[in-house]
């Protein structure tokens, strides 16, 4: 029996010494818990994947997904503060678009999968 199944309060044999090991850390389930709960809201999740495949402003978002520009202002914010969006200034308009990492293209895909539905460059 390995050490680590003899801490368990209950040993049934069933579960696999390098799944316990490999458990991420509650720190990084805390992380990937709140990048989820950013992405719970239909709206994020309809500007995020927009800004998956081009960077627009403030009133073009909102144009393109139906909302007053404070609307999209706040879940801007949101998703900038989750890491999952950039922002760029130039002159007086900020241009909003996807972040460029691993976590943001998990989550691009997974939105597509779950939708079925194809990237617009895709064919």
């Amino acid at each position: 029996m390995s050490d680590i199944n003899h801490h368990l309060p209950h040993d049934h044999g069933n579960t696999p010494e390098n799944v316990i090991e490999q458990m991420p850390s509650a720190l990084k389930l805390h992380a990937a818990a709140d990048a989820f709960k950013h992405l719970g809201d239909p709206s994020r999740l309809q500007i995020l994947w927009l800004l998956c495949h081009c960077e627009e402003c403030v009133t073009n978002i909102a144009a393109i997904v139906d909302m007053s520009a404070p609307a999209v202002s706040h879940h801007l914010r949101l998703l900038k503060n989750a890491g999952l969006i950039t922002a760029t200034r130039r002159g007086r308009e900020m241009y909003y678009r996807a972040a460029d990492t691993a976590l943001v293209e998990a989550f691009h895909h997974m939105i597509e999968e779950v939708i079925l539905i194809s990237c617009p460059d895709r064919h």
